[in-house]
């Protein structure tokens, strides 16, 4: 039946060898901060990824950003910059 588990990451017993590890490197208050710090950090990378794709996609094809814009804009800004233009 071990063949079934998933064949990569730490499954049971392993576990909690590496949380026993970890509560003895770090302390148990420690851990919380911990993870809350690397969520975070996880949080900044995944914006600072998004805004890097947005750039590329803009870079790749700049009349997409014309259309964005268009669609961000509700019906009275709309109809007042197709008076505007005209």
């Amino acid at each position: 039946m071990s063949g079934l588990l998933p064949l990569f990451g730490p499954v049971g017993p392993e576990m909690l060898i590496i949380l026993l590890v970890l509560v003895l490197l770090f302390g148990a208050n420690k851990i919380p901060k911990l993870a809350r710090s690397t969520g975070e950090a996880m949080g900044e990378f995944k914006k600072g990824r998004e805004e890097i794709e947005k750039e590329l996609n803009e870079a790749a094809d700049p009349d997409a950003d014309m259309v964005e814009d268009v669609s961000e804009l509700d019906d009275e800004e709309l109809e007042t910059e197709k008076e505007s233009t005209n």
